[in-house]
């Protein structure tokens, strides 16, 4: 066999196995488009980012969003402004700072709007990227929970875990002049002409950090191109997708190994490399069965770019990303190992977390298939979350109706609006002062979206309106829905818990989906996938018992323990005490299960559990278990992140 068809064997080979490892181009497709629909949910102001917000799911990967702030506007000149403009104005000023960079004056009226961010300058006062994101975190700790003690990272605000990084920023809605070069510049055929008019459309955006080292770097604000960039990516072919997919592999499994080269590199310089040769090759070459040289061409080039200290940013080219970059020590260093790794060829992944196995890797059956594919779709589909607004649900439909083309799209936005829903009625506070009619009809209006929201998965949406009967002190309805979710509560259901450390399925799941495996994706999450059940702060859904676990931040809840709880207390408030202990001895029984087995993951699910069980106790009298219980939940509760410390300070003083 000719050498030109063995290679093209492998890279065919390999390409297959880089589909079921990082995703096939339909999975890929699916991540983009719950991302999309969840910043379609939240209008204009919101947008995913990074690896996720890319259809990209790899190791170590975290939530990167951004949100633009509306009480600005960007623009290049004050002739420019607008005069119906509601945002404040600001003047970007290029002249005092390193290409993609730029200070943002404030017109001198708006200066008392601001005071807490601005400083003074020589030119006038300067909107502090600084202070802009202080403000932010303080802000960040009160309306986001996840964010609570959280940090400034570069740009952005992180948790605790560096999993879900937010960055607070500004928009210019006009393509800027330092990077009009790009527009007409000779390329070959990427990126096409609608590419190109759809990112000079979109603008540019204004992130708070400064260039490293200058005088003024407190005071600047990098030019982000972050939309753009989300267009260019979109139009990557799959095989090109996949190339960078196994550049940041290589970078985050292999050479950030090495400590001294920890935060060297970046995906951004790895997505930026891929803008710059998918600009100047052919097309063509960018096949499945080509995907190896392809691979070794982009190492190549990153070789090649560190070892003379040259990466030129993709939109405005006057700014060499690798100037001062590398000292004589870790460029010596980086160049060996990425000319080792080179000289391996594909052996290079040998030594990955992710693609150490592809070597011995056979190809799978349809089962295995169907389920890898729901496992990679999972992660990305829980971790967008939505909000509670009446105006989500409504922006979610009118897309749904009018943009939704296809029946993934469809599927998606469907799953999204039903979500949504279950979130309406939780803030809506009744005040029967108002009179029984105007009760009644928010009665209505709030059971019929929770209607709705029960075809969010299996279980949750059910269980969230058994909460809503309950509140209404319609016990015997709530007691009918729990009985009826129990029943679903079987051992094939898929906890989307599991996923956050992406554990595989049981060999019960396993059968099961591949039972379905002809059934559409809508059938099979809606009739095996449970989330937890949630709740948002102050919610006017969750029993009164609970309410002191929602005053300060949502909630979760594991659903089985939640439905025995909820039992328990329709049992309590109905006087049937034998039922009632009945229902406490299986939410312990339930609890000491799910403990042993390990797989309530989520702490704060796992205490809430045993705060249940506390509550029951209390309720039918037995002070002492109770006030024990509650020890024991306050004791594991190492960030008193529960209401478990406050629960036995009030039955111990």
């Amino acid at each position: 066999m000719a050498r030109s068809s063995i290679e093209k064997r492998e890279s065919l080979h390999f390409y297959k196995y880089l589909c079921q490892k990082i995703g096939s181009e339909k999975v890929v497709k699916t991540r983009r488009l719950i991302c999309v629909i969840s910043d379609i949910g939240q209008g204009e102001k919101m947008m995913t980012s990074g690896s996720k917000g890319e259809g990209l799911d790899l190791n170590g990967s975290d939530f990167d969003a951004m949100i633009i702030d509306p009480n600005f506007k960007v623009y290049q000149s004050e002739s420019e402004v607008q005069d119906d403009c509601f945002a404040i104005p600001l003047i970007m000023n290029t002249e005092e700072a390193q290409p993609c960079f730029t200070q943002l004056w404030c017109l001198n009226h708006n200066i008392q709007t601001i005071p807490n961010v601005l400083e003074k300058h020589h030119r006038g006062y300067v909107l502090s990227g600084e202070l802009f994101k202080l403000c932010y975190k303080n802000f960040s700790d009160v309306k986001i929970p996840a964010l609570y003690s959280g940090k400034i990272h570069g740009p952005c605000i992180s948790d605790k875990n560096d999993t879900l990084d937010i960055a607070w920023c500004l928009k210019c809605d006009k393509w800027i002049y330092q990077a009009e070069p790009w527009i007409s510049r000779p390329r070959t055929t990427w990126p096409p002409h609608e590419i190109i008019s759809k990112v000079i459309s979109s603008g540019v955006l204004m992130v708070p950090i400064g260039c490293k080292g200058s005088i003024n770097e407190h005071l600047e604000w990098r030019i982000s191109f972050s939309v753009a960039e989300k267009f260019l990516i979109f139009s990557f072919s799959h095989t090109q997708l996949l190339c960078y997919a196994m550049l940041k592999i290589l970078l985050k499994e292999i050479i950030e190994k090495h400590e001294d080269l920890k935060g060297l590199l970046c995906s951004y310089f790895l997505k930026t490399l891929m803008f710059w040769i998918l600009e100047e090759t052919d097309q063509y070459q960018w096949r499945p069965d080509n995907i190896i040289p392809c691979f070794m061409a982009c190492l190549q080039r990153l070789l090649y770019c560190v070892k003379y200290s040259i990466l030129s940013h993709y939109f405005i080219s006057d700014n060499n990303l690798f100037y001062l970059r590398f000292n004589t020590n870790n460029e010596g260093l980086l160049t060996t190992i990425l000319t080792n790794l080179y000289k391996q060829g594909i052996n290079c992944f040998l030594s990955s977390e992710t693609l150490h196995d592809f070597q011995s890797q056979s190809y799978e059956t349809t089962e295995s298939l169907i389920n890898r594919s729901l496992q990679q779709i999972m992660p990305t589909f829980c971790a967008i979350r939505t909000n509670g607004r009446t105006d989500r649900v409504l922006r979610l439909l009118y897309n749904f109706l009018h943009v939704s083309m296809t029946a993934l799209s469809r599927v998606l936005f469907l799953f999204q609006i039903s979500e949504a829903c279950t979130l309406v009625p939780e803030i809506t506070q009744y005040s029967f002062s108002l009179g029984n009619k105007h009760n009644y009809s928010r009665y209505k209006h709030d059971l019929s979206h929770l209607v709705i929201g029960s075809h969010s998965d299996a279980v949750s949406g059910l269980l969230k309106l058994a909460s809503f009967f309950y509140v209404h002190k319609n016990y015997e309805a709530s007691l009918n829905m729990i009985r009826y979710t129990l029943q679903k509560c079987t051992s094939e259901k898929i906890y989307t818990t599991f996923f956050r450390n992406k554990n595989t399925f049981n060999p019960i799941q396993k059968h099961v989906l591949n039972l379905m495996k002809h059934e559409k994706l809508h059938t099979i999450m809606k009739s095996l996938i449970i989330h937890p059940c949630g709740f948002e702060v102050d919610s006017s859904i969750i029993p009164q018992e609970l309410q002191q676990d929602v005053a300060r931040t949502h909630n979760v809840f594991h659903t089985l323990p939640f439905a025995h709880f909820l039992s328990l207390l329709c049992y309590y408030h109905l006087n049937d005490i034998s039922s009632c202990r009945q229902s406490l001895q299986r939410l312990k029984y339930v609890q000491w299960i799910l403990s042993d087995c390990g797989t309530i993951i989520f702490e704060p699910e796992s205490l809430n559990t045993i705060i249940f069980c506390g509550i029951g106790y209390q309720l039918i009298g037995e002070t002492y278990i109770a006030r024990h219980t509650f020890r024991v939940a306050a004791k594991l509760d190492k960030l008193n992140s529960t209401s478990a410390a406050s629960r036995l300070f009030s039955l111990t003083s």
